[in-house]
């Protein structure tokens, strides 16, 4: 069995840019993720991976056979810290392949349910919106204009693994637009502007529910390219909420409607 002891070892340089720069991942189309959960996740979602490093008195003989296809690595405590962003630790990570997300690559059921997400500038919010989508069991999540690299650590922290789950799609607006259109997926766009309360659509047949950021909100093509805009009525002193739970509210007015 392989072992790294060193932090300075280059293979492990190697993995720290590979988390700090998305320039890294696109070039080797690869990324670095940690954690049981995430890993098993990202096998179910087809994912493959290259490396596996571990810990040994956290992981298992038993649990490593699960990795027999690619290479294992033992290392020590502080390779593990070096690349570890949880404080609580399960003492793996591995090096996965990254997926194309064309939108040309989703399958979509006859009657889909589409979270469209434009421009989502935090990583944070994304991997919740992802996490959001997944708890709905939507058909797909398509980010327009994206502004963060899929693979950011933080997105795949911050979802839980449900960047695994999820069919993802990206392009820009304009493409988002034509592919939803082409498909005969009606385009409900959160927006204040001429909107009608969420509730009072129907959102039974096909469906692209679409969010911006609470900064900005979405740009002219969405309001003018919507069946209608749609808005959350806001009953206290504020006027928006954060992005992934209006997008949970949507969603799930959706999942009732449909009967969940």
């Amino acid at each position: 069995m392989k072992q790294i002891t060193s932090p300075q070892n280059p293979f492990i340089k190697f993995l720290v840019q590979l988390q700090e720069k998305a320039k890294i991942r696109k070039q080797t189309g690869t990324f670095l993720m940690e954690g049981k959960r995430e890993i098993e996740l990202a096998l179910k979602g087809g994912y493959q991976l290259e490396t596996v490093l571990y810990l040994p008195e956290l992981v298992s003989d038993k649990e490593l056979r699960a990795f027999s296809g690619c290479d294992c690595i033992e290392i020590s405590k502080e390779v593990y810290q070096k690349l570890a962003y949880r404080d609580t630790t399960e003492g793996i990570l591995a090096v996965a392949k990254t997926k194309s997300h064309l939108l040309t690559d989703l399958h979509l059921s006859d009657n889909p349910l589409i979270l469209v997400a434009e421009g989502i500038e935090k990583p944070g919010n994304l991997g919740a919106l992802l996490r959001t989508a997944d708890a709905a069991n939507s058909d797909a999540v398509i980010i327009a204009n994206p502004k963060s690299d899929l693979y950011n650590p933080n997105i795949v922290r911050s979802s839980v693994g449900c960047l695994f789950t999820n069919q993802i799609a990206t392009g820009t607006t304009e493409e988002v637009i034509a592919f939803l259109k082409a498909n005969k997926v009606a385009i409900y766009s959160a927006t204040l502007q001429n909107a009608n309360h969420y509730h009072l659509e129907n959102f039974t047949s096909s469906t692209a529910l679409v969010v911006g950021t609470e900064a900005t909100g979405l740009t002219e093509p969405w309001r003018t390219e919507s069946a209608q805009n749609i808005i959350i009525p806001m009953q206290g002193e504020i006027d928006s909420m954060n992005v992934s739970v209006a997008a949970a509210v949507l969603l799930f007015e959706a999942k009732r409607q449909r009967g969940f």
